[in-house]
């Protein structure tokens, strides 16, 4: 069994060698806008965004910068160093103070830049995060105040940080869609319950569309065995294992970072995808195997939520409703494999010639490319 495993994963490395480069993933990640009060008649904003991704304006219908039709104007600008970076924003700077909306009450708020700090080049597999500060006058006796992002510049997260550094309120803002109405005192009252049910929906998200390599690896586990109690079994096993490591993560108990937990995500897709290829049957240690995968990918998840910035005040329920829209996302990913393949032809004499074979095949050559990327093995 070792050779035969041995045996496939080296096809799969030469199939990726000899590939085209188009594999190549970039995601897409919020900016991130923390808004901040000042005490001296202005508000801030504080911001954390891939600039490129802005400037190329790759939209928030993206999960990856690959399939926007602006993707070459994108990958132009990453290799920028940061005075050209600094040029193409100036000449951008009008269109971007657009997109970026705060208003009072009702009345714009007219914001400028004033600071902007930006990294070099470093390693262009890796999306290049810069800082941004917006501010602009606080009209007297505003209430409340409401942000938006243009969708054109990508997803956007609105964080408000207390003065202990917590954050009282945080929200995604995936479709352009305006923040609620933040007050200018007191902080903003968000219900356990609508915490949970916007969760959901960044959990999802987070699977469908954009976890594509959780959306593979979900894929090999089906692809081995279709039959629904064995299946349930693995998902089970790796909801458990990833629900602890993202709890755990989010508590500050655990921590480990991206640049060793992506490249081994991506390395768990290779082993599920290489075993497909060398066993036919459902071995009984994988649900172990799959639990232990299933850590790495909490400690991902853990990184989406960190980005947010979960308010302590609903800790629990923002993160049970994370992890029910991730279990929702899986579970749709299982619902679509069945629909398209599983109920027609899982019972087939051909099945795992024709259908388990090649889809793992495929999924363990673009996990091997997502290994090579990630740790620096190829440029």
């Amino acid at each position: 069994m070792i050779n035969q495993v041995l045996a496939g994963l080296a096809v799969a490395v030469l199939l990726v060698l000899a590939g085209p480069s188009g594999l190549r993933a970039h995601e897409i990640r919020p900016a991130i806008a923390d808004l901040v009060f000042a005490g001296d008649g202005t508000v801030r904003l504080d911001m954390s965004l891939i600039l490129e991704a802005a400037l190329a304006e790759i939209g928030a219908e993206h999960g990856d910068t690959d399939e926007s039709p602006n993707a070459a104007r994108y990958d132009d600008l990453r290799l920028l160093d940061e005075t050209g970076l600094a040029a193409e924003f100036e000449r951008f700077r009008p269109r971007f103070l657009q997109g970026v909306r705060l208003s009072a009450d009702g009345t714009d708020i007219p914001l400028d830049v004033v600071g902007i700090e930006l990294d070099p080049v470093g390693d262009t597999d890796f999306a290049r995060l810069s800082r941004l500060q917006l501010s602009g006058p606080l009209p007297a006796g505003a209430q409340t105040v409401v942000y938006s992002f243009d969708p054109a510049f990508g997803p956007s997260v609105i964080r408000v940080p207390d003065a202990e550094g917590e954050y009282s309120y945080s929200a995604y803002l995936g479709d352009g869609s305006p923040s609620e109405p933040i007050p200018v005192e007191g902080g903003l009252t968000v219900s356990a319950g609508q915490v949970f049910w916007d969760y959901i929906g960044i959990g999802f998200t987070h699977i469908v569309p954009k976890g594509l390599d959780h959306i593979l690896f979900v894929v090999g586990l089906f692809l081995l065995s279709p039959r629904l109690k064995p299946l349930l079994i693995q998902i089970t096993s790796f909801t458990i294992a990833h629900s602890v490591t993202l709890a755990l993560a989010m508590l500050g108990l655990i921590s480990a970072p991206a640049a060793i937990v992506e490249p081994l995500i991506a390395a768990s897709i290779v082993f599920i995808a290489v075993e497909n290829l060398a066993t036919n049957r459902l071995n009984p240690w994988r649900p172990f195997v799959v639990f232990g995968f299933g850590l790495l990918h909490g400690l991902g998840f853990a990184g989406v939520l960190t980005e947010i910035g979960l308010s302590p005040a609903h800790f629990v329920s923002g993160l049970i409703g994370f992890n029910v829209g991730v279990e929702v996302g899986q579970l749709a990913v299982v619902a679509a494999c069945y629909a398209l393949f599983g109920a027609w032809f899982s019972d087939k004499s051909w099945y795992r010639a024709r259908v388990t074979m090649p889809m793992s095949l495929a999924i363990a050559c673009v996990a091997v490319w997502w290994f090579a990327e990630r740790t620096g093995l190829v440029a």
